[in-house]
């Protein structure tokens, strides 16, 4: 698994997973400058629900920071950075993450995403987390995908909920978020619920 490597980022060429409107695939060197420009023309779209953006975040140099970091975690297997494209036109519409993954008797890691402003509301994340979970359950054999939000954010509880997560918790101030402690609802997806939607949308064979 992740046999093929690019370079010193250490993120692999050829891992792909394709959805009905979209693919995800990790990002690479030559993606920097639509990843700029989503991030810039969405910024007050996104500040509100990310932690704090440093001044510098979106220059060459911290993008390549970011790669270098997206393949530490990659060949450590604690974290899987994505980006989100459409299959039509192979435009970046977003990104997701499966960060903070543990091992042993946990078998979890938690999911991240984000939506550039000119794709919102169109259906791009709930087909990015179709594949994301497919990479979680499928390639990582995980048992148990965990994702957060704020209460005030209605686009990404209804993007969970679509997606089949279940809500289990609130934590209070779980995450800083735009430089402020926030309160957070917890929601967790089974590797066997997992299945049975998989198995629903025609993606693997109903077991039994």
């Amino acid at each position: 698994m992740f046999e093929l490597f690019k370079g010193s980022t250490g993120l692999p060429l050829d891992e792909r997973i394709d959805g009905r409107r979209v693919y995800i695939r990790p990002p690479a060197e030559e993606d920097w400058t639509a990843w700029a420009r989503l991030r810039e023309e969405s910024r007050d779209f996104l500040v509100p629900w990310e932690p704090t953006w440093p001044a510098d975040c979106l220059t060459h140099a911290a993008y390549r920071r970011r790669l270098r970091h997206y393949g530490d975690e990659w060949q450590s297997g604690i974290g899987y950075a994505f980006f989100i494209f459409s299959r039509m036109g192979d435009h970046l519409q977003g990104g997701i993450t499966l960060s903070n993954v543990r091992r042993g008797v946990a078998q979890t890691g938690t999911l991240g995403y984000w939506v550039g402003k000119p794709f919102a509301r169109q259906g791009v994340m709930s087909d990015g987390i179709r594949c994301m979970l497919r990479f979680c359950f499928e390639t990582l054999r995980l048992h148990r995908v965990e994702a957060a939000c704020l209460p005030r954010n209605a686009a990404s509880r209804g993007v969970l909920a679509r997606a089949g997560f279940r809500e289990e918790g609130f934590a209070p101030k779980y995450l800083r978020i735009n430089g402020e402690w926030e309160d957070h609802l917890l929601f967790a997806m089974l590797e066997e619920d997992g299945a049975k939607l998989r198995a629903r949308d025609g993606l693997i064979p109903r077991e039994g």
